[in-house]
């Protein structure tokens, strides 16, 4: 597995990365013995960059990732998330990016994840009612303490992590990015450059949309999040699936899967940008991998711009974008 640095200071890690959301909420029902089976699976085949957030499960994820990664600390770069304020039941209380929360949060996650540190300590969105620089300059004495070792950012708009960045330096931003959600391109991805942060790409895959597993909404188990966004409802779930059509008949011509197409693309965006492909299972993280191995001609990369121009997924990535910084 090829390497790749996260910003100017940050750690090196895993060009792809192992998104473990899905194995504890939101994607159906899922089994805590294969997840586990599949981050141990993952750090034999070399990709050692997981990503975490206090929210899912809810807080059971974290507990899950760190019995995974119980004996093998080591050999992890690991990532974690605050700022979406829930409750045990579930019930979502808001964003919170006071600093009183900020280091209560980060003590709970160190706890469930059995750890002393925190690799990668992102804020999960941006708390409008606190400025940046306070919810940063909390994250900053959670470095001082020893406790974080880099700090991150998600879904946060260019000026709000220009100010970030002045108040304490920011090794990643985490946002969508996929053939299907290519806005960062315009000004997100510039800013990141200029500022020589790492971009940390989840839903490469469009939530597996773009895998080509999915043929009708029915395709969905029941209580899967995914059947209530507007991406794949009514006539958006048709449109996006011309666009899969259209990314699968290139990717026959490779010998490649539409997903690994799709993950490929996004490998070949830039050396700072790190996919974190999001499984529960042993199978498709190995349809994963493989990925970073197939290589896109020019010509590969003119004919999947054409069919898969910005702008082109139908419907919004979130039935409710207000949480997103813009």
């Amino acid at each position: 597995m090829e390497r790749r640095k996260l910003g100017r200071s940050g750690p090196e890690v895993s060009a792809e990365g192992l998104g473990c959301m899905g194995m504890s909420e939101f994607y159906g029902s899922a089994d805590e013995a294969e997840a586990v089976q599949t981050i141990e699976r993952a750090l034999e085949l070399g990709v050692d960059f997981l990503d975490t957030a206090d929210i899912y499960g809810p807080f059971t994820n974290e507990r899950l990732v760190g019995k995974a990664i119980a004996g093998r600390r080591d050999e992890v770069v690991l990532a974690t998330k605050f700022g979406i304020d829930r409750a045990e039941d579930g019930a979502r209380r808001g964003v919170r990016g006071d600093p009183e929360y900020v280091h209560a949060a980060c003590e709970a996650s160190l706890k469930r994840l059995g750890v002393e540190r925190i690799d990668l300590y992102y804020q999960h969105r941006i708390d409008p009612q606190v400025p940046i620089e306070e919810t940063v300059g909390a994250m900053a004495e959670l470095v001082e303490e020893g406790k974080v070792a880099h700090l991150g950012l998600s879904e946060a708009a260019p000026e709000t992590i220009r100010r970030a960045h002045a108040t304490h330096p920011i090794t990643a931003l985490q946002t969508e990015y996929s053939l299907w959600s290519r806005d960062p391109e315009d000004e997100l991805l510039p800013t990141l450059r200029e500022l020589d942060i790492a971009f940390v790409a989840y839903s490469p895959l469009g939530r597996g949309f773009l895998t080509g597993r999915f043929r009708s909404i029915e395709d969905l188990p029941e209580g899967d999040f995914r059947r209530h966004n507007p991406r794949f409802e009514g006539e958006n779930f048709d449109r996006n699936l011309e666009l899969v059509e259209r990314v699968e008949e290139i990717a026959a011509e490779k010998g490649v899967n539409a997903g690994q197409l799709a993950l490929a693309w996004v490998l070949t965006q830039g050396e700072d940008i790190v996919p974190i492909p999001g499984t529960k299972h042993v199978q498709y993280l190995e349809q994963n991998i493989a990925a970073a191995g197939v290589e896109l001609s020019d010509e590969d990369l003119r004919r999947i711009d054409e069919v898969a121009p910005v702008g082109v997924a139908a419907g919004d990535r979130y039935a409710d974008m207000s949480p997103v910084d813009r």
